[in-house]
């Protein structure tokens, strides 16, 4: 089927078990790379360039615990299959509002939703991108837990609105349907222009991030809609997040894991 296939390529699949080719551009500063950098630029001028070879282990990729060097998404094949279930119940329940991820990275995940979509004919719901398209924020001293986190340096992290759009394109996919909100968090989810939701997956990994988002756009999904945090389990700040919120705003509904990262839960009050 369609949607099968297109799992297995914006993950990537192909490469399981063979050696992929990262580019020193993408690779995690260190003092191992970091001298290699004006060497990497001098190369690439001549049409070369330093690369890391890394092994693509079968249950990372599936699981969603690695980093691709290409793959459109780093979510795992579980983790698409998830928002694939969750989209089939919201149409079969016909359940209200838009969708939404915040933390896009290549757009692979939102590249998913859309043709799901289309697979459905669903069009009269919006799919929102949110993103800073730069990569995650500096922490900030109001939450304290994010200082634990150095994501803002990751190089790997930090792509464009436009590359997204080009990766939209590559599958057909970019249209009407698929709306932009580009900027930090703090500055853009409190006015998002979203009335209604019946998906809300966030992936912005950080405590601020998460509780932004959390604040902002819970409040706008729609009974029987579904909320999925998919770093959960990957990152403490990210669960004291959703704990507080949980706790906060009496939030009962018991959370599903879909993976040793990843949970959700449908809203149901």
């Amino acid at each position: 089927p369609y949607l099968d296939l297109l799992k297995k390529v914006l993950i990537d699949y192909d490469k399981i078990g063979s050696m992929e080719i990262h580019p020193l551009s993408i690779v995690n500063p260190n003092w191992k790379t970091f001298f290699l950098y004006p060497l990497d630029k001098l190369l690439r001028k001549r049409n070369f360039s330093i690369n890391k070879l890394k092994y693509v282990s079968p249950e990372k990729r599936i699981e969603g615990l690695d980093w691709p060097a290409h793959a459109k998404t780093m979510i795992g094949y579980k983790r698409l299959t998830n928002i694939e279930n969750c989209i089939n119940t919201i149409k079969e329940d016909r359940i209200d509002g838009d969708l939404i991820e915040t933390g896009v990275w290549r757009g692979g995940a939102a590249i998913f939703m859309k043709a799901v979509l289309n697979e459905l004919k669903i069009y009269d719901k919006m799919l929102w991108l949110a993103d800073s398209f730069q990569g995650l924020p500096k922490p900030k001293g109001k939450y304290p837990l994010d200082k634990l986190s150095n994501l803002h340096k990751q190089r790997i992290l930090k792509v464009s609105k436009e590359e997204v759009e080009e990766n939209f394109k590559l599958y057909d996919l970019l249209d009407d349907q698929v709306k932009f909100i580009e900027g930090w968090f703090d500055e853009t989810l409190p006015k998002a222009p979203i009335e209604k939701l019946s998906l809300l997956r966030l992936d912005g990994d950080l405590y601020e991030s998460t509780i932004i988002a959390l604040e902002s756009l819970y409040p706008k999904l729609a009974i029987g809609g579904f909320v999925i945090i998919d770093d959960f389990n990957a990152f403490q700040f990210c669960k004291n997040a959703v704990l507080d919120y949980r706790l906060a705003n009496d939030i009962n509904e018991s959370m599903i894991e879909i993976d040793n990262e990843a949970i959700f839960w449908r809203k149901e009050r």
